[in-house]
């Protein structure tokens, strides 16, 4: 790898749903990607796998959710755990960004631009894309 910019993903996990966003380093900038659905035998890591190989990235960025206190709950545990197992499963940089209110900015988001409205049945996936581009936005914008 040079030491140019950089491509990154981002997810915004969760034990039923995980979002995915892609961002670039030059442009500074994330997009919504794709929600991928847990299964009863848990992550798809099948599809992970290929969204990395299409991405190439350099490293992958996950969400913390956290009390409003900043204190850790299960799913801070949870999502750690699945933030080691990237770290392990592909040998990339795994960077952890606090994610709290990152759903409910994401749901505010798809509220106030009628173009993103959508089906209750899309509702919740296009909430955790959106969430996972906020997580990656966030932690572009802290570089």
């Amino acid at each position: 790898m040079n030491g140019g910019p950089r491509t990154l993903l981002g997810f915004d996990y969760g034990l039923k749903r995980i979002g995915i966003a892609v961002g670039q380093e030059l442009t500074g900038t994330a997009s919504p990607l794709e929600t991928l659905t847990a299964s009863a035998n848990g992550i798809d890591w099948g599809a992970i796998q290929h969204l990395i190989a299409e991405w190439k990235p350099h490293a992958l960025v996950v969400g913390l959710p956290l009390n409003m206190d900043g204190t850790e709950h299960e799913m801070t545990t949870a999502a750690r755990q699945f933030a080691a197992r990237l770290r392990n499963k592909y040998g990339l940089p795994v960077y952890e960004v606090d994610e709290r209110l990152s759903s409910i900015a994401a749901e505010e988001r798809l509220q106030a631009d009628p173009a993103k409205r959508s089906q209750r049945k899309d509702r919740r996936d296009r909430i955790d894309r959106e969430a996972a581009q906020i997580i990656l936005q966030t932690w572009l914008n802290e570089q």
